[in-house]
């Protein structure tokens, strides 16, 4: 915990800006919703110091990613493709993520074993997303240069290794040449370099990474809720399956901190008005836990009191202010998939389990039909995590100051919007 305390502060410090924490002392949790939807909380990546950070872990091709586009006409031809390319019926993305689950998980071996379940779960959603975007089966070359590029890049963004940009040009080369063969409908007012670049950042970074990074959160809380994953078993239907991955998401949400920057005024209250320029961070964990009773507990059935639309719950973010355009394919993959394991794994763990999960994981699984016991295995992973905690907090520390650090020096946002504008125009 002290070094964990001690990288936050060495991250505000480097990055030498306030912000206006929300929920927090500025703005309550009660209008973290009207804040959010607000019309003026509406820039992305101008202004504020803190993207040279993002830009930083996404380059490259941060400039053409749907999130840090700046509202304009280039953002809604990105914004239409991607939603072209996920508007699917849902039966059709549950079979597709279904077969891309069977084809990895009939690669691994049938017997039990100590997985990282992020690691287990990329090849799943590269396949997936691949098939999506091409319209075809995934070949091997593809899914080990796009686990590569994903992996490459959570591992940065969490502060646990350095980039390689060798694993993300090993990917765009790949890209280029397949759309030279199969070009596909992609943004018209982006260049052919940025068309690849917006296809890796969109689906072979973002969504493979979000995707396994759900993925991770929803079975390693199955695993460590036995009573949880024995009415998987038992319930038919998808109530509450629906259920657990609610409150996973509620739990867990993807999305520590989403950053905003005003372009105007906005009100808050008769008190309270945030100035043109304000960067907004809003907090989805700390809204995920207010308005719940014992917040910190894993409960699927308390979603039979609450519903989204009046719970703090907000796991795609809000529809006035750029929602996650998966948000429509998300459930019935990964319900597909999270069938697909449980139907061969009996899961179990006693790693710890935190929002930002840095250990990407460990669970122990063991083949449906095997009725051997995996206390010994657990028992052993309850020692090798802990410890591997305090590397972890050692690396993150030396890694994510050396990064922060490196990130202000290159400025990628700062430049980059000292000689363009919304429009990706040159400047001038």
């Amino acid at each position: 915990m002290a070094l964990t305390a001690l990288r936050n502060w060495v991250f505000a410090r480097v990055n030498g800006q306030e912000a206006v924490p929300i929920p927090g002392d500025t703005v309550g949790v009660e209008h973290f919703r009207e804040v959010y939807a607000h019309p003026n909380a509406d820039g992305r990546s101008e202004g504020a110091v803190l993207s040279d950070l993002f830009w930083y872990w996404l380059a490259p091709g941060p400039q053409v990613h749907q999130e840090h586009l700046e509202p304009g006409e280039r953002y809604d031809d990105v914004a239409r493709t991607t939603r072209r390319f996920l508007a699917r019926p849902h039966a059709e993305s549950a079979e597709r993520a279904t077969r891309a689950a069977e084809r990895v998980l009939d690669e691994k071996p049938k017997r039990v074993r100590l997985v990282r379940l992020r690691d287990e779960m990329m090849p799943i959603w590269a396949e997936f997303y691949y098939e999506l975007v091409f319209g075809e089966p995934c070949p091997r070359r593809a899914r080990d240069l796009i686990v590569a590029n994903a992996t490459d890049v959570v591992t940065a963004l969490k502060c646990l290794g350095l980039r390689h940009m060798n694993r993300r040009a090993a990917l765009t080369r790949y890209l280029t040449e397949k759309l030279s063969e199969r070009p596909l409908p992609l943004p018209r007012r982006l260049s052919p370099e940025e068309q690849v670049l917006y296809l890796q950042g969109t689906f072979f970074n973002t969504a493979v990474v979000q995707s396994s990074e759900a993925m991770t959160h929803l079975l390693l809380a199955i695993a460590h809720h036995p009573e949880v994953q024995a009415r998987l078993r038992t319930e038919s239907g998808d109530a509450y399956l629906d259920r657990v991955l609610s409150e996973s998401f509620r739990r867990y949400p993807l999305f520590g901190i989403a950053h905003r920057i005003s372009s105007g005024e906005i009100t808050v209250d008769e008190h309270t008005t945030l100035p043109a320029g304000s960067v907004l961070c809003f907090n989805y964990a700390d809204f995920h836990a207010s308005g719940f009773a014992d917040p910190e507990r894993f409960d699927p059935d308390r979603w039979e009191r609450h519903t989204a639309s009046r719970a703090n719950h907000i796991p795609f973010g809000v529809t006035a202010n750029r929602p996650c355009p998966a948000k429509g394919i998300v459930p019935p993959t990964m319900r597909a998939v999270a069938k697909a394991v449980l139907s061969r794994y009996l899961l179990s763990s006693t790693a710890t389990h935190v929002r930002s999960i840095p250990n990407r994981g460990p669970c122990v699984l063991r083949p449906v039909d095997d009725p051997g016991s995996d206390r010994r295995l657990l028992r052993y992973l309850r020692v090798r995590d802990r410890a591997g905690e305090v590397r972890r907090d050692v690396v993150q520390l030396v890694l994510g100051t050396y990064m922060v650090l490196d990130a202000r020096r290159k400025r990628l946002a700062q430049r980059y919007f000292a000689t363009h504008d919304a429009e990706g125009r040159v400047r001038g």
